[in-house]
């Protein structure tokens, strides 16, 4: 019994400890000082231990951050990778309503590129889903997409979502990370048929493979009027 007294005595200076120092540094600038382990000893009058304990859970929790040979200070906001978007999504963020008209959905045969990289074999099943997509009324880009018909059975028969994305989540399947690259180019006749483009007129090309986990879950390959899109990627070394 009085050992277990002691022990939520304990525990209860930890958390004191904890809020204390969360509530001093709460809107403090990053890099801040945090209070010295003496100085909350002495206030609190407890164990070195037990103090570290309180700075070690808000070390964790990224507020604070240790820095060797100089102390403990607020800690910068963690960086975290940019979020997946669809299309009609990336279009709301930016104020354009974004439409799309299929140009093709079908059964094909996996091509060595698309095979390759959905890790089928040459010859498997896969859906191509071609679409103009618009924002605002005005052509925007020209997209391509493969899906391993495996992963979604009946996918032509139910009817063409309005999102991919959308309908890959409610099969559990939405991307949550992809592979991407992006190079520049002019766009060909057919293409520019469609972007409302003249025949050699610049476009950005994004080609992507998208993963949900580890099984890969969409192949697209995009061409965008370099005049309408740009492209935004958060870069940069985490800390």
């Amino acid at each position: 019994m009085d050992e277990l007294l002691v022990t939520e005595g304990r525990a209860l200076k930890h958390v004191q400890v904890r809020e204390y120092v969360r509530a001093l540094v709460a809107g403090a600038a990053p890099g801040s000082p945090a209070p010295s382990e003496r100085e909350l000893v002495h206030r609190f009058g407890v164990a070195r231990m037990t103090v570290r304990q309180a700075m070690d859970a808000l070390v964790v929790e990224g507020l604070l951050e240790r820095i060797p040979g100089r102390g403990t200070f607020v800690a910068r906001p963690r960086r975290t990778a940019s979020t997946l978007t669809s299309f009609s999504e990336e279009m709301a963020r930016r104020g354009l309503l974004a439409e799309s008209q299929t140009l093709l959905a079908r059964r094909e045969q996996a091509g060595p590129g698309v095979a390759r990289a959905l890790n089928l074999t040459e010859g498997d099943a896969v859906i191509h889903w071609r679409r103009l997509r618009r924002a605002d009324g005005q052509p925007m880009c020209l997209e391509d997409a493969y899906l391993n018909e495996v992963l979604i059975p009946g996918f032509l028969q139910s009817g063409m979502p309005t999102s991919l994305y959308d309908a890959l989540e409610s099969r559990g399947l939405r991307p949550t990370w992809a592979e991407d690259s992006i190079t520049a180019d002019v766009v060909s006749e057919e293409e520019a048929e469609h972007l409302a483009l003249s025949p050699g007129d610049p476009v950005l090309r994004h080609s992507r493979r998208g993963l949900a986990g580890e099984k890969v879950v969409e192949v697209s390959r995009t061409v965008y009027r370099a005049d309408r899109y740009t492209m935004w990627l958060q870069v940069g070394a985490e800390g």
